[in-house]
């Protein structure tokens, strides 16, 4: 069983930066897709940026400039740096990986980590 746990939240004003971290349990090259999603109070959780199957990567428009995911692989950890952080921002990020398997999915979440953007 795949493992994923996320660290590297925290409470930081608008403007600042945070770099999240995703270490997998098992090595990351088992992932097809790997992906950050977060949710905010009260919203639906949405799609932050991803590692499609081909590993190019793919951001949403709110975050695209400020956020970059990046991978290293011999860590078997996913990464989020989080630059010009805004108030919006705000939510539990969550990384996420899917598995394939005789063409059958397996998706793999971790326990989330907090962002607080706050002044």
């Amino acid at each position: 069983q795949v493992q994923l746990v996320e660290s590297g939240g925290g409470l930081v004003q608008p403007g600042g930066s945070l770099r999240l971290s995703c270490a997998s349990s098992g090595s990351i090259f088992a992932f097809n897709t790997m992906a950050w999603y977060r949710q905010a109070p009260g919203k639906q959780r949405e799609l932050v940026a991803s590692y499609t199957s081909e590993m190019t990567t793919n951001y949403a428009d709110s975050v695209k400039g400020r956020f970059t995911i990046s991978r290293d692989n011999a860590k078997n950890t996913m990464y989020l740096q989080m630059n010009g952080l805004k108030l919006e921002d705000t939510g539990v990020y969550s990384c996420t990986g899917r598995i394939l398997r005789l063409g059958f999915p397996t998706v793999y979440w971790g326990q989330g980590t907090q962002v607080t953007v706050s002044s």
